[in-house]
């Protein structure tokens, strides 16, 4: 498999030298190797589990309450227009 980390690295905005594209690369078709490897393991008979320590969420309860307004939230930004945050757009015209 042939993976374009040059277009993965525009993507996500990553100015990379040729060389950690090559470094990049081979680790990325080392990753999916072995997701692959996983891919064949036979799990027809195994239960779904979501996870396995049996521990419950100990977290506050969610109470909604007033959020930041507008001006706060966008005060400390200098690429903003018409109330929001502007941003370099991440996706080809073609």
């Amino acid at each position: 498999m042939k993976l374009n980390v040059s277009h993965i690295a525009r993507l996500a905005n990553l100015p990379l030298t040729d060389e950690e594209k090559k470094k990049f690369e081979s680790q990325l078709e080392s990753t999916l190797a072995y997701i692959e490897q996983l891919n064949e393991v036979d799990t027809k008979n195994i239960e779904p589990t979501s996870q396995v320590t049996g521990l419950e969420n100990v977290l506050r309860e969610d109470v909604p309450q007033a959020s930041l307004s507008q001006e706060i939230v966008l005060s400390n930004t200098t690429n903003k227009h018409n109330g929001f945050f502007k941003v370099k757009g991440i996706f080809d015209n073609a």
